[in-house]
């Protein structure tokens, strides 16, 4: 009897069937995150009755008017230079002191450590416009309406970050900060040569954070500033935006692209970093 020829199928392995279905969520999920974005620059490069009529067609050609139309109208320069002074303000601030805080809760032992620290997770369950408010009537007070002042000192710290920090030093071994105090250093000398390096990826996280939050802040600005001269990007597109007719409509679309980069711009030098915080969290 003649044999039979069977042919076997190749079988993906198990291991290998995930790894491809990973791959194939992540590019999913790349493509709902970046398409946003490419929309918008795409529509930032088209003229503007082709972005009524047809937006989410390609353009049939590029222009750059748009840009141009925003450097004309808009006095961008100053928007992007009063935002940055906001936002680097805030983020070194915030990242400073949020660190000192999460470092005197997580490595200094003192009286009632627990319970302050509790208490300050507590404040998070507060509604922040139930703050909104007193904060103006303090700021009223000191007289800092229409100043940087009064949206730099209320972010200068967060409970979120001090959090976050908190959680990264208390995966550092104590010996090693005692091993450092034996040999004379004080807890500011451990914090800055000990302690800082080692939590360079959350301090990166939160950072970037920080400057993203305060870069697109738009509530706080246009609660305390209201003087054009100090007016941030937010501001200014909202002012830019009412002024704009339909027919130049790529103007708008120029002015969020370039509203938006700086932040991603950012994120792109730093997102090792970033990813590097939380795959190497340790969360107790």
């Amino acid at each position: 009897m003649a044999a039979q020829a069977t042919t076997s199928r190749p079988v993906l392995p198990r291991r290998g069937r995930g790894k491809l279905l990973a791959y194939a969520l992540l590019s999913v999920g790349a493509l709902v995150v970046l398409y946003p974005f490419f929309y918008m620059v795409m529509n930032s490069v088209k003229p503007g009755p082709e972005i009524l009529h047809s937006p989410n067609a390609l353009p049939s050609q590029i222009t750059f008017s748009g840009y141009a139309g925003v450097f004309a109208r808009l006095n961008v320069l100053r928007l992007f230079r009063n935002s940055l002074i906001l936002a680097i303000s805030i983020t070194l601030l915030n990242t400073l002191l949020s660190a000192m805080a999460a470092y005197a809760i997580a490595k200094i032992p003192f009286p009632g450590r627990g319970p302050i620290f509790s208490f300050m997770l507590a404040t998070m369950m507060i509604p922040s416009v139930l703050l909104l408010i007193p904060t103006y009537v303090i700021m009223y007070n000191l007289g800092w309406v229409n100043t940087f002042q009064a949206l730099i000192v209320p972010s200068a710290i967060s409970v979120y970050n001090i959090f976050l920090l908190h959680q990264f030093m208390r995966g550092i071994p104590d010996e090693l900060i005692e091993a450092a105090r034996l040999d004379g250093a004080s807890d500011l000398g451990v914090f800055w040569r000990i302690i800082m390096p080692l939590v360079r990826p959350a301090l990166v996280t939160v950072a970037i954070l920080t400057f993203m939050g305060s870069w697109n802040d738009f509530f706080g600005p246009l609660l305390y500033l209201n003087r054009p001269e100090l007016w941030t990007v937010q501001l200014g597109l909202l002012q830019f935006q009412a002024g704009v007719p339909g027919e130049n409509a790529q103007e708008i679309w120029a002015a969020v692209t370039m509203i938006s980069l700086p932040p991603v711009i950012l994120f792109f030098f730093l997102q090792d970093q970033f990813i590097q915080a939380f795959a190497n969290a340790k969360f107790k």
